[in-house]
């Protein structure tokens, strides 16, 4: 729950952020990296990211996150945060995999975690492959 001074929360969204072309760039360390830096990112926006797994060609989110966050915000900043950083400490392997400076697709998934409860998406989300 988050609360404020007007207001009280619980609002949750899944994310799913898709590497360009689908190329499996996302190997050893990296998931790992990518993972710090986007809970620098959320905690820069009192977001707070519950669960992060995904596979060589994507990521999934789990975010916990107050009304006045704007998703598309968010996810702006994670990506290009991301990115940058993550060309910046694994350039060679970037450039390999994806033959550009662009690291994510300019497409994502965002949903309202409202159907299922956040701790069944959560478990979906862990039981996910992380690549080795």
């Amino acid at each position: 729950m988050h609360s404020g001074r007007h207001v009280v929360s619980n609002l949750h969204a899944h994310l799913v952020f898709v590497t360009k072309y689908r190329r499996g760039a996302f190997t050893g360390p990296m998931p790992v990296r990518c993972e710090q830096i986007m809970r620098e990112v959320c905690a820069g926006f009192e977001v707070e990211l519950g669960e992060f797994n995904g596979e060589d060609g994507h990521v999934r989110l789990l975010v916990h996150h107050p009304p006045k966050v704007a998703l598309a915000k968010l996810v702006n900043s994670l990506t290009e945060v991301s990115a940058r950083m993550l060309r910046k400490e694994f350039g060679a392997h970037v450039r390999e995999h994806l033959q550009s400076d662009h690291s994510w697709s300019g497409s994502y998934f965002a949903g309202p975690v409202g159907g299922a409860p956040p701790a069944v998406l959560k478990q979906y989300i862990e039981q996910q492959k992380r690549p080795a």
